[in-house]
C-alpha cells in the first residue's frame, strides 16, 4: 500500500516520498514565548485551542478546520494546505519560527493555497485520517503533519517537518510549496485523479472486515503473552531502544497475563520496568509525574513535556505494580503522580488540563534541570553531598539543550543513581528536595495547555478513583467526584445524551468522538466501583447507550471514531491501535464487558464480543499493536468475579469491605452494590446480621457471605 501511494505522488513530479521527520525528533515539545511582532492577527484569534492561538499572529492567513475554509478552496479552486500539530510539540514550533512567521513564505501560501491549522488533540479523527495517509506514503509520520488536499478534502501529498532551506537531502518548505503549486496548475487532471485513487486506497487501508475466521479463544491470549514479552530490555527496563516510550498498554497486559499463568518472568519484567522508570529522569524526581518519553534507552534524559494521558495510564500501572508486589515504593510513585496532577494540572473547578511544555524561556528542560553550581549555592554541604551522590550530579552535567544561539551548559537531569543511605541521610535528602522544589517553583514555568478534553479526563478520572480506594485516600475520591461533576456540567448535554470533547475558557466545541465516550465511560465505571454510588452507574449506562447509538457498527461490529453524518471527514475509521493512548475500540470493549457484568445487560456484552470478533485476526497476528484490546479479550474469556456488597457501603464497615475488594490484584472482577441499575440477582442479596456483607459470585453461584475483609481478599486471590 505504501508503494502504491508513493508511486502516485511521484507520477505528479512531487518532491519525494521520504520527507518524514527523523524518528528521534517526533512528538517533542514547544517554545511558547515566540517573539512575534504582532503586525498580524489572523482569524485563529477567534479560536479556543492553545495551539491555534499560538499561530494567531502569523502572517499566514490561517483558517480553522471547517466549512469557511472548505468553501473558499472550492470557490477559488485552490488546494488546501493542512498543518496539524499540538501546543506542546517542539518541531511544530520550530517550523512556525522558521516558516510560518516569514512574510515571503506567507505571501506565497496566501496567494496559492487555503491554509488550515488543526489541533490534533482536539480533533484526533481528522489527524488519524491524514496521518494514516502520510505514514502510508512515506513510511513514517509525526508532528507537524503537513498535507496537501484537493478542495474536496482528499489528500494528494504530505510530509512532516520541512526546513526553511534545502539540507540533509530534504527540499526547503518553499520548494515543496512551489512544486505543489506548479503541479496544481499544470497537472490538475492527474492530481484530481490521483487524489480520488489515493482516497480509495485509504479506505481500503483503514477498512476492517470481520475477523477472518479466527475464533476468540484462550490460545490467542497465550500467544500474545509470549509475543509481548519478546524484546524486553533487562538492562534498562521497558521495550525498545532510543527514544523509549512507556506505551502503558503493553506492560499492563504483560503483568495481567503473567499473574494469571504464574509466569514469574513476565511479572518481573513489568515490576523492573516500573522501578527503572521511577529511577530515571523521565520521572520528575522533585515534583512528581512522568515526561512523554526519554531520548535514550536508559529512561535518563526525557523529552520534558508532560501529558495528562501518559500520567493517567502510568498511575494505573503503578497501582497494579503495588498490588502485585506489595512494595510501598510503587504506591509512593502513584501518590507523587497524583500530587503533581492535583497541584499543577487541575482547573479550580475540577477538570484536568491537557499538557505541560518541555520548554520555558525558549530553552528545553530549563525548568527541570540543575547545575552543580546552583545546587552548591542552595544546599548545605551535608545536603549537597547526599543529593549529588543520589542524583548523579556532575560538574559537566548529562544534558545540553539544543536552543540557539546560546544553549544551556552543564545541565543535570536528576535521576536515582545511588540510594544506599547511611543513618540520617534520608532526612538530608528530603530537606534538599524541599529546597530544590521551592526554588524551582519560582522559575518561569513551561507553557500549560489548559484545554480540558473529556477523553483524557476520562482516563484520569478512572485512575484517580481507583487510587482513592486502593490507597485508602478519600481526597483522591473527592477529586475524582469533582472532576466528573465538572465534565457533566461543561461537556455533557443530558437532554440529548451528547458528550462534547473540548472545553476551554468558558466554551465547549462541537466535536463528536467515539473515544471520548469510551474513555469517560471507563472512568465513570471505576468511580462507581470505588464508591458504589448508584448515580455513577446510571450515568455509565447513559454514556454506553449513547455510544452504541452514535458510534457502534451494528452490521460488522466495532466503533467508529467519528459520528455518522460528519460532513468534514472523507471517511470514518475504526481505530484499533493501542499506542501512547489505548484505542477507542479497546477501551469501549472492556468498559462494555464490565458494565454488562454489573448490569446483566446482554446488549452491552454482545456489542463488545462482536467488536472483538471484528478484530480477531489482528489480535492473533499483531498482538503488539493491541495490548489494551487483549485485556478486553482476557476479560471476555474468563468469567468475571462479581464482588457484591450488600448493606450500607458508606458506613465504616462497608468502606473497609469495599477497600478489601479493591486491595487484591484481580483484574477480571467487578464490584457492585445491590441497588440502582445493577443486575437482578444482586438485588436479591441481603446484608447478614444487620452488617455490610460481601458475596463473591461467579456465574450463578456465590461463595458463603462474609463480613471479614481478610476473607474477602483471600477469596479474590
Amino acid at each position: 500500500m505504501t508503494r502504491t501511494l508513493c508511486a502516485a505522488a511521484l507520477v505528479l513530479g512531487l518532491v519525494s516520498c521520504t520527507s518524514e521527520t527523523p524518528k528521534t525528533q517526533l512528538k517533542t515539545a514547544v517554545p511558547t514565548n515566540s517573539p512575534h511582532a504582532h503586525a498580524h492577527t489572523n482569524r485563529l484569534a477567534r479560536e479556543k485551542s492553545p495551539y491555534l492561538l499560538q499561530h494567531q499572529h502569523n502572517p499566514v492567513d490561517w483558517f480553522a478546520w471547517g466549512e469557511e475554509a472548505f468553501a473558499k478552496a472550492r470557490r477559488e479552486d485552490k488546494p488546501i494546505f493542512l498543518s496539524i500539530g499540538y501546543s506542546t510539540c517542539h518541531w511544530c514550533h520550530v517550523m512556525e519560527r522558521e516558516s510560518f512567521e516569514k512574510e515571503e513564505l506567507a505571501e506565497f501560501l496566501n496567494a496559492h493555497f487555503v491554509s488550515i491549522k488543526v489541533d490534533r488533540e482536539e480533533r484526533p479523527d481528522v489527524d488519524k485520517i491524514y496521518m494514516t495517509f502520510v505514514q502510508s506514503m512515506t513510511g513514517s509520520g509525526g508532528w507537524p503533519l503537513n498535507v496537501f488536499l484537493a478542495p474536496d478534502l482528499k489528500p494528494f501529498y504530505g510530509g512532516t517537518y520541512w526546513p526553511p532551506e534545502a539540507k540533509y537531502g530534504r527540499p526547503s518548505f518553499l520548494q515543496v510549496l512551489g512544486q505543489i503549486h506548479s503541479a496544481w496548475v499544470s497537472k490538475r487532471e492527474q492530481i484530481t485523479g490521483s487524489s480520488v485513487n489515493l482516497h480509495q486506497k485509504l479506505i481500503e487501508l483503514t477498512g476492517r472486515s470481520s475477523g477472518g475466521g479466527v475464533t476468540l479463544e484462550p490460545s490467542i491470549v497465550s500467544h500474545a503473552g509470549n509475543e509481548l514479552k519478546q524484546g524486553y530490555d533487562w538492562k534498562n527496563g521497558g521495550w525498545g531502544g532510543a527514544p523509549k516510550f512507556p506505551s502503558p498498554s503493553h506492560p499492563l497486559f504483560v503483568l495481567r497475563h503473567g499473574v494469571r499463568v504464574k509466569d514469574a518472568d513476565a511479572v518481573k519484567m513489568v515490576l523492573h520496568m516500573c522501578e527503572r522508570m521511577a529511577a530515571g529522569g523521565i520521572y520528575d524526581q522533585i515534583g512528581g509525574g512522568f515526561s512523554r518519553y526519554s531520548v535514550d534507552a536508559q529512561w535518563l534524559v526525557p523529552h520534558f513535556e508532560k501529558m495528562l494521558y501518559d500520567n493517567a495510564q502510568l498511575l494505573g500501572l503503578y497501582l497494579d505494580a503495588y498490588l502485585v508486589s506489595g512494595e510501598q515504593r510503587y504506591a509512593d510513585v502513584a501518590r507523587d503522580i497524583i500530587r503533581y496532577l492535583l497541584r499543577d494540572m487541575t482547573h479550580p473547578d475540577g477538570g484536568f488540563y491537557s499538557a505541560e511544555d518541555a520548554d520555558s524561556e525558549r530553552k528545553e528542560g530549563k525548568f527541570y534541570c540543575w547545575t552543580l553550581d546552583e545546587m552548591t549555592k542552595l544546599l548545605t554541604p551535608d545536603e549537597l553531598k547526599v543529593a549529588v551522590r543520589v542524583y548523579g550530579v556532575t560538574e559537566k552535567g548529562n544534558f545540553e539543550d539544543h536552543s540557539d544561539p546560546e544553549p544551556l551548559k552543564n545541565q543535570n537531569v536528576l535521576s536515582l543513581v545511588n540510594t544506599n543511605f547511611a543513618a540520617g541521610e534520608e532526612v538530608l535528602l528530603t530537606s534538599a528536595k524541599a529546597k530544590l522544589f521551592a526554588v524551582r517553583s519560582k522559575r518561569v514555568r513551561p507553557h500549560l495547555d489548559d484545554k480540558i478534553l473529556s477523553s483524557w479526563n476520562g482516563l484520569m478520572l478512572g485512575a484517580l478513583a481507583r487510587a482513592g480506594v486502593v490507597l485508602g485516600d478519600d481526597t483522591y475520591l473527592k477529586a475524582a467526584g469533582r472532576n466528573l461533576a465538572f465534565l457533566q456540567a461543561k461537556l455533557w448535554d443530558a437532554k440529548t445524551k451528547t458528550l462534547y470533547h473540548r472545553w476551554r475558557d468558558g466554551e465547549r466545541d462541537a466535536a463528536q468522538l467515539g473515544e471520548a465516550y469510551a474513555f469517560l465511560l471507563s472512568g465513570v465505571l471505576e468511580l462507581y466501583q470505588a464508591t458504589l454510588d448508584p448515580k455513577h452507574l446510571d450515568f455509565a449506562v447513559a454514556l454506553a447507550e449513547s455510544m452504541l447509538v452514535k458510534f457502534y457498527d451494528k452490521a460488522e461490529g466495532g466503533f467508529w471514531q467519528s459520528a455518522e453524518g460528519a460532513t468534514d471527514l472523507i471517511l470514518r475509521i475504526k481505530e484499533d491501535y493501542d499506542g501512547a493512548e489505548p484505542s477507542g475500540n479497546s477501551v469501549a470493549i472492556l468498559a462494555l464487558l464490565k458494565l454488562g457484568a454489573i448490569t446483566d445487560r446482554k446488549d452491552f456484552r454482545d456489542a463488545a464480543e462482536k467488536s472483538l470478533n471484528l478484530f480477531a485476526d489482528r489480535l492473533q497476528k499483531m498482538p503488539q499493536a493491541v495490548g489494551y484490546m487483549l485485556v478486553g479479550l482476557d476479560f471476555l474469556l474468563d468469567e468475571p468475579k462479581r464482588v457484591v456488597i450488600a448493606g450500607d457501603v458508606t458506613s465504616a464497615e462497608g468502606r473497609v469491605l469495599l477497600r478489601a475488594a479493591h486491595g487484591v490484584y484481580q483484574p477480571n472482577k467487578v464490584v457492585l452494590a445491590t441497588t440502582g441499575s445493577v443486575e437482578p440477582f444482586a438485588k436479591t442479596l441481603q446484608p447478614k446480621d444487620g452488617k455490610p456483607t460481601v458475596y463473591l459470585c461467579t456465574g450463578n453461584a456465590c461463595q458463603p457471605p462474609t463480613h471479614d475483609a481478610e476473607k474477602v481478599k483471600a477469596m479474590l486471590r
